[in-house]
């Protein structure tokens, strides 16, 4: 009698994965390119694991796939025009699937996303656009309703402020000035 298969499957195994690769880079272990970044006169390097670069990006994945053997055990890849802060939180999201930006870099990220053709987070910033966008679209709406509203409540006064004649006493002479102004009690003494 022959038993049916069974899956073993472990939903902390990616998340264990990504954790012990994360560690080994920030230790400098088993590390296999070092990836220079230099923007505007800032320059760094940082190791890294080609298989995981090559992984979750389409750039690094060409360039180590064409690249021909060298002496030694690490390559290197050169990045112009990319700002190391950038390139950090990169490297972050790819070894760990998040990172935490500023709301005014999530543009760059996207930008830092495209070159090195990053899908995962190309996406995740997409949708997080999305969701600043929509949120900033709420906002207005609230903003817009509130101000429909305070001016319905306030509609007659504001109405009834519209018609009111102008002050007498803000015109000039000759300006629409009343005949009771100084001018009209000097004939009245006289």
């Amino acid at each position: 009698m022959e038993s049916s298969p069974v899956l073993l499957e472990s939903k902390s195994s990616p998340i264990n994965l990504l954790n012990e690769m994360q560690q080994l880079r920030l230790l400098g272990h088993l590390c296999d390119v070092t990836v220079s970044v230099e923007y505007q006169g800032v320059r760094a390097e940082f190791p890294a694991h080609k298989a995981v670069l090559a992984a979750t990006s389409k750039f690094f994945k060409e360039v180590f796939l064409n690249e021909k053997p060298v002496d030694g055990p690490r390559s290197n890849v050169f990045l112009n025009e990319v700002q190391v802060a950038d390139f950090a939180s990169f490297l972050e999201f790819v070894y760990t699937a998040r990172v935490e930006v500023e709301e005014d870099r999530v543009q760059r990220m996207l930008e830092i996303a495209e070159k090195l053709k990053c899908l995962d987070l190309s996406e995740t910033c997409f949708q997080l656009k999305k969701q600043m966008l929509e949120s900033v679209l709420l906002e207005l709406q609230n903003f817009s309703e509130s101000q429909n509203s305070e001016e319905e409540s306030a509609g007659p006064v504001a109405a009834e402020a519209k018609r009111d004649p102008p002050d007498p006493s803000a015109a000039g002479p000759g300006h629409g000035a009343s005949p009771e102004g100084p001018a009209a009690k000097s004939k009245e003494k006289a």
